[in-house]
């Protein structure tokens, strides 16, 4: 198989990966692929190439079964606004051709957001330059080779963030361990005292 600007990336950066060709269907996504590769859609990696209020691209790795929320991917950013970009933008900043975009060996420098939880996968396909062709690696090579940033920005089928990043949850990941344990200990605790109240409230009412 002829090697494209991402498996010459990945020979030169020595990251050991498996080739997998599939009959690619226009606009079908990764939902033909994995289909086609008899793997899991959500460890199919998607590259979405979007923009900031300024035009500047950046690369997003997001799981095939999740959408992106762009408003929490702009505030962890740090940017106004992320949307996606026109697919002759993106293939100008790629130098891909839209449906066979890899974020390996790409024309152009940009930033790489990755989705914190695709790191706790043990494989992952993700397109190796060249529509209908993905490769299988493990995705500690795409921290080792691209040094993404990682983000909380996954979105459900319903367009809701995953169980795992409610408000609370998300504070609890950003706190020292020893403190989140108490944080939850102390909300286990009202929640018993609470219980405990109601009891007692209970058997203080008359009976007839």
């Amino acid at each position: 198989m002829a090697d494209t600007p991402a498996t010459m990336f990945l020979k030169a950066h020595r990251v050991s990966y498996t080739e997998h060709e599939y009959d690619y269907v226009e606009h079908g996504g990764t939902e033909v692929s994995s289909r086609a590769l008899g793997v899991p859609e959500h460890e199919v990696v998607k590259t979405l190439v979007m923009q900031d209020e300024n035009a500047k691209p950046l690369i997003v790795l997001m799981h095939g079964d999740r959408k992106v929320s762009t408003k929490n991917l702009a505030r962890q950013a740090g940017v106004k606004r992320v949307e996606p970009c026109k697919p002759e933008v993106a293939q100008r900043q790629s130098g891909y051709q839209v449906g066979g975009t890899s974020p390996f060996g790409t024309r152009k420098k940009m930033p790489i957001y990755l989705e914190r939880s695709v790191l706790e996968l043990p494989k992952i396909y993700i397109n190796g330059g060249r529509r209908g062709f993905l490769v299988g690696i493990a995705p500690a090579e795409i921290a080792r080779t691209l040094a993404p940033i990682l983000v909380d920005a996954a979105l459900d089928s319903r367009g809701l963030p995953r169980s795992s990043d409610t408000p609370t949850n998300l504070a609890l990941g950003r706190m020292p361990i020893f403190a989140a344990l108490t944080f939850t200990q102390g909300a286990l605790n009202s929640s018993v005292m609470s219980l405990a109240m109601r009891r007692f409230r209970r058997e203080l009412q008359p009976r007839d």
